[in-house]
């Protein structure tokens, strides 16, 4: 982004208490109904935020429950169908509870501030979107405690396998469809106000690269959500009203299934990947002390990843029977889409060229994320040949791949904007020495996990089994205790958090970050609760 000058507008918006409820001409209103009825976009992305960390340390712990049954070779403290209930609820919760509600956490603390605009353009509808999730969440937890239990067939709900659950499969699939209500009208919101609420003199080529990556996620959201929904109502009709889309006793085809699911499932693979790309893009220059290189580049980079991800979805099935031609045509397809994300990190190494470099938290965090991101996207580039994928499909192998873009992608993505921002949100600055404990240890801890994954899936052992035979026993071991050490280095970010909420540490001034741009660095610490009520002017 270009350095912005800003400005007031004299003349507008003095008069704030006219036509207004009171809230908007005096501070936070206090007590429950703050949240409850919450329209303001700061607090609605606090509620997203902290809803997001607990669903991460809920699946977190269904994680190391699977870790430590897969500590020995043997059943030793849950049956396979419960190990495949926490296999399943893990990979759910990760997916639509932790994630994808913290990327929209921050796009509703950060797109705001961030283009000038005063708030979010639907304010009720972002309260609505936001309180869907707790729901969805309720339901998707309880399901554990009815009869036959939680779904078990995987994330990715495979027919035939849901059409064989009991009634846990149904409450997944209205949690589903509730988190997906939920993020198409966080996607339309956050479409409505990037294009129609930016600040006088801030066109689209000088919003900062996370209201950019946003705006693409938005629309991906719109285009794959519905086609999500339909997938799991077939299988609901299915399963209790006659049809047979995926029955294969009834003439249905499963495969038919993993097309639709896929069809949403790549596209969701960058819809949790692409804010993180924007959160990245602004924490290198302001550590860099360096403009970001190549914004123009990045910007159509990303919009090139968002449209060849809907091209690409039948790489997850190329042990399904599928001509040789479609496979080529896959295999090339998914290789293509390394091109743009290429791009991304050679712009983000040239921007720390000679840059004058400082290692705070946000930093480590960032340059931890390109370094083992970019691991991941090799072992994903692995994965796009044919002969070869046949070959892992379905092992550990796979395992270590999406960890390695999912966690030290978006996860570290997310620690990095979390300590980036800190000071604005709470008006304290964090602890950097537990900051910096909190990245190393799940730096390493992360890399003791899954790195052995990759051996274990290319022995050939495969993914989702409780028991496994005896030869595999010390890269299990190696994984679980990496498990157990990078779940407990949460706490301290946990710890960290809460100390700046708490108003510990020292006063965070407006620009805490030499190197920051942007609209946000121009507010005090913490950010008031209502800003840019007189849009600024960008220069």
């Amino acid at each position: 982004m270009s350095s912005v000058t800003v400005d007031q507008i004299p003349g507008k918006g003095e008069d704030i208490s006219d036509g207004h409820h009171d809230d908007h001409a005096h501070g936070a209103p206090h007590g429950w109904r703050r949240w409850l009825f919450a329209t303001n976009h700061k607090d609605i992305g606090t509620m997203y935020l902290i809803f997001a960390f607990t669903m991460f340390l809920e699946g977190g712990l269904l994680a190391l429950l699977l870790r430590t049954e897969l500590f020995m070779p043997g059943i030793q403290f849950f049956q396979p169908e419960l190990f495949n209930q926490f296999t399943t609820m893990h990979g759910l919760i990760m997916v639509f509870g932790a994630i994808m509600p913290a990327f929209v956490g921050f796009a509703n603390w950060m797109i705001p501030l961030q283009i000038g605009a005063s708030d979010m353009a639907f304010a009720r509808m972002n309260n609505f979107s936001f309180w869907l999730l707790p729901v969805a969440a309720i339901l998707l937890t309880t399901s554990f405690f009815v009869p036959g239990g939680a779904t078990a067939a995987g994330w990715t709900l495979y027919a035939p396998l849901t059409l064989q659950m009991g009634p846990g499969m149904d409450l997944a699939i209205f949690a589903i469809h509730l988190m997906g209500a939920s993020s198409i009208m966080g996607a339309i919101n956050i479409v409505v106000t990037i294009l129609n609420m930016r600040a006088p003199g801030m066109t689209l080529m000088k919003m900062p690269l996370f209201c950019w990556t946003w705006l693409i996620t938005a629309y991906l959201l719109i285009a794959v959500m519905p086609v999500l929904a339909a997938a799991i109502t077939m299988i609901l009709t299915d399963r209790h009203f006659g049809t047979a889309f995926f029955n294969a006793a009834a003439g249905g085809d499963p495969v038919l299934y993993q097309h639709i699911f896929w069809f949403f499932g790549h596209p969701e693979v960058y819809i949790m990947i692409l804010p993180a790309f924007g959160i990245i893009s602004a924490i290198v220059p302001a550590f860099a002390r360096k403009q970001l290189f190549g914004y123009a580049s990045m910007v159509y980079a990303t919009a090139s990843i968002a449209i060849l991800s809907f091209i690409v979805w039948a790489h997850h099935m190329f042990t399904t029977g599928m001509p040789v031609t479609a496979q080529l045509y896959f295999v090339y397809a998914t290789m293509l889409i390394s091109i743009p994300t290429g791009v991304k990190v050679f712009n983000w190494v040239a921007t720390m060229w000679k840059g004058s470099m400082t290692f705070e938290t946000p930093m480590l965090f960032a340059i931890g994320f390109i370094f083992v991101f970019t691991l991941g996207g090799f072992t994903g580039l692995i994965l796009s040949v044919a002969p070869i994928d046949i070959q892992v499909h379905d092992t550990y192998y796979v395992v270590a791949h999406f960890h390695y873009v999912l966690v030290a992608g978006s996860l570290f993505a997310l620690f990095a904007g979390a300590y980036y921002w800190l000071p604005k949100w709470t008006g304290k600055m964090y602890d950097e020495r537990l900051g910096k404990w909190h990245f190393w240890m799940s730096m390493i801890s992360f890399n003791i996990t899954f790195f052995p994954m990759h051996f274990l899936g290319l022995a050939g052992m495969p993914r989702r089994y409780a028991d496994y035979a005896s030869q595999f026993t010390d890269f299990h071991q190696i994984a679980t205790i990496g498990a157990f050490w990078f779940g407990l280095s949460q706490l301290i970010f946990m710890y960290v958090v809460y100390k700046a909420y708490a108003g510990k540490g020292e006063q965070a001034v407006a620009k805490p970050w030499e190197g920051a741009e942007g609209l946000e660095w121009t507010v005090p610490s913490p950010a008031p609760f209502h800003t840019f009520e007189t849009p600024p002017v960008v220069r």
